[in-house]
């Protein structure tokens, strides 16, 4: 891929988290910051004179978010109006900030590095070359624009499965799903935010299997999950209705008050496991009443334990 040659100056979007992301009180929750990101990669993307409709119907390319990095400096609450703005980064990057204002100050609750690109879609009616300004950003194969280095598959050895390999690992986490054509784009490939939906179901069943669910946090201590950044990134293509296998790991735990931790997706396809997603998601607790109401939760022994293996 080289660089794209967009229109000078940003593009904004001015619009609201949706209420579905209102879970915890009025606050809204990390997937629907990224929903608000790809809402303003749209705007940009007409902005540049061709919308993702046009482009499939008249190209044959499916607009892609390949990798959305994001950090979330503030919290975002339902019905705040939300400035979008999306602006060149370097190469074929662009560069995301939304903002809301709070008492007469703009306040950034998210600032955010997103790589793109136009995909060739096996389902489109037909097949041109990308517009002249987009050029750059296309590609045949989503694995052509993945941002990921040289991810690994994995040969599974006679009698071997899916799940035994995944799991192979003392504390290793596995959590298998089949793709709905609603995670899809064009009828075929598991779009974007698809894996974002994918990252927050994984770590709530971890949390869940661990024996430390929201719910219990939410009941037993006032705990409310906080996430600080987030990191999405696709390798290549799955399909609708394959079984995506999928894992989460805690790899780091940062002064004894958050979690980092890792997502990654595979399908299988003859013996071989094929990645098709990794994330990483920065976690932690805020404390909504009692004695610390408004900082952070340090973890504790116990807490930590489990999200290292260990048992409640």
């Amino acid at each position: 891929m080289t660089t794209l040659t967009p229109l000078a100056g940003p593009s904004v979007l001015h619009g609201r988290p949706a209420y579905e992301g209102a879970n915890i009180r009025t606050w809204i929750g990390f997937k629907h910051f990224m929903y608000l990101v790809e809402q303003g990669l749209l705007q940009w993307l007409r902005d540049q004179g061709c919308s993702a409709r046009d482009l499939y119907l008249e190209h044959g390319l499916g607009f892609e978010v390949v990798d959305c990095s994001v950090q979330l400096p503030a919290v975002l609450e339902i019905d705040d109006e939300v400035r979008v703005e999306v602006g060149a980064g370097r190469g074929n990057k662009l560069a995301v900030t939304l903002s809301v204002v709070r008492d007469g100050a703009e306040v950034t609750v998210l600032r955010g590095k997103v790589s793109v690109a136009l995909v060739g879609e096996r389902t489109a009616p037909q097949h041109r070359p990308a517009p002249e300004r987009l050029a750059g950003l296309e590609v045949g194969e989503l694995v052509e624009a993945s941002t990921v280095a040289q991810p690994a598959r994995r040969r599974l050895a006679a009698g071997e499965s899916a799940e035994s390999a995944l799991t192979a690992e003392p504390g290793s986490f596995l959590w298998s799903w089949r793709a709905p054509y609603f995670y899809c784009h064009y009828s075929d490939r598991v779009q974007h935010s698809g894996y974002v939906r994918a990252l927050e179901e994984v770590v709530d069943r971890f949390l869940a299997e661990r024996g430390i669910s929201v719910g219990r946090m939410l009941t037993e201590r006032s705990w409310i999950p906080v996430v600080s950044r987030a990191r999405v990134q696709l390798i290549e293509a799955a399909h609708m209705e394959e079984v995506i296998h999928t894992t989460f790991t805690v790899t780091d735990i940062l002064l004894g008050t958050i979690f980092d931790g890792r997502m990654d997706c595979f399908v299988q396809r003859g013996d071989e496991l094929v990645p098709v997603a990794t994330a990483q998601i920065l976690h932690g607790y805020a404390i909504a009443a009692g004695e610390g109401a408004g900082g952070m939760a340090t973890l504790g022994d116990d807490v930590i334990r489990v999200l290292r293996g260990g048992q409640a």
